[in-house]
């Protein structure tokens, strides 16, 4: 596989490359995990060169939406070949109760800023950043649509939103008339493969091709964590990888144990874990294009390795017991024994 083996997005005819490239250490800050303006540019440059296409931002990334800004002066005079997308929810001026959530005003104010911030006349796909639980789904849908409409956003999708109210949303607009939404964006890798219970077969049933964030586990799955590193996380302390991971949880003697097994059968493989890591998730059929934050040339360098890794089916068996996460009601009770008693014995193909 290769950058430039693009793939189909969801059930639309966008075609966008295996790996997106996530700008989310653009601009973040003096002094901070984030990435210079000179690594930022080298890393555009590399990925485009070898043929990739999907760049994946959000106007919360960077200070004051620096991450768009500086993407819209690196792609300047190459936009076009480009699929952009970016995000829209998260607050962009604190105090504000309008320049937050999932409404019309936010989401249109929203696109006129990113917009300007990023030197373009349209956006290739717009992300709904986070549920809000406060604004109502046709308010959110009808907006998209306009949006569309007015040919400022060319494709839509959903991050970070609830499985009932994504596959609501989309039986909505496909009963009214109004754009589907193509794409879903969630936290997927070895270390949380909860959605595999609801949303990843969710968006294979309503077309939506899944874009997993934080395929190395933000970092845990590289390898370079230790037992030492397992202490409380201070809630306000967001100046390093590490620091952020401790605060979120990410940081658990069990994700340190999946870890341990992904370090070895990289070993086996002769990859690095962060390329068996994001291997793993495009071994998924609902998987599309992984995001791939990286800091550094030399990490994106190493992410983009992941397209030459095979894993064996036993090496893939191994990560499935290591990182397996419970069953929850229903589907632990509509596998077997429950099938028997449905089918009668008679063996019925399932759906692909």
């Amino acid at each position: 596989m290769k950058l430039d083996d693009y793939r189909l997005l969801g059930r639309s005819g966008l075609r966008v490359s295996p790996l997106a490239l996530g700008p989310m250490t653009f601009r973040v800050g003096e002094g901070s995990w984030g990435s210079s303006d000179e690594e930022a540019r080298a890393m555009v440059d590399a990925y485009l060169d070898r043929g990739g296409n999907f760049i994946d931002t959000a106007d919360f990334y960077g200070q004051l939406g620096g991450s768009e800004t500086l993407l819209g002066e690196i792609l300047k005079g190459r936009r076009d070949p480009v699929v952009i997308s970016t995000k829209y929810s998260l607050t962009t001026q604190p105090g504000n109760p309008n320049a937050s959530g999932n409404h019309r005003k936010n989401m249109v104010k929203s696109v006129e800023d990113s917009l300007r911030r990023m030197q373009t006349d349209y956006i290739d796909l717009l992300y709904l950043h986070m549920w809000d639980f406060r604004t109502p789904a046709d308010e959110i849908l009808r907006a998209f649509d306009d949006l569309v409409r007015a040919g400022k956003v060319l494709y839509i999708g959903l991050s970070d939103t609830p499985a009932w109210q994504a596959s609501r949303m989309q039986a909505i607009a496909e009963l009214r008339g109004w754009t589907q939404f193509c794409a879903l964006q969630i936290c997927y890798s070895l270390v949380e493969r909860t959605v595999e219970r609801e949303m990843i077969p969710m968006a294979l049933e309503m077309g939506m091709g899944v874009s997993p964030w934080a395929p190395l586990g933000q970092g845990v799955l590289t390898g370079k964590y230790t037992r030492d590193d397992l202490v409380p996380g201070d809630m306000n302390d967001i100046s390093s990888r590490k620091a952020i991971n401790a605060m979120t949880g990410k940081l658990t003697a069990r994700n340190l144990d999946i870890a341990d097994v992904a370090v070895g059968i990289a070993q086996e493989i002769g990859c690095t874990p962060a390329q068996l890591a994001v291997a793993w998730t495009l071994k998924n059929p609902a998987v599309c294009s992984p995001v791939i934050g990286v800091r550094t040339p030399a990490q994106l360098e190493d992410n983009l390795g992941a397209l030459d890794v095979a894993i064996s089916d036993e090496q893939m068996a191994r990560l499935d017991e290591a990182s397996a996460v419970p069953k929850v009601f229903p589907i632990d009770v509509l596998k077997s024994p429950a099938e028997a008693m449905m089918f009668g014995g008679v063996r019925v193909q399932e759906r692909s």
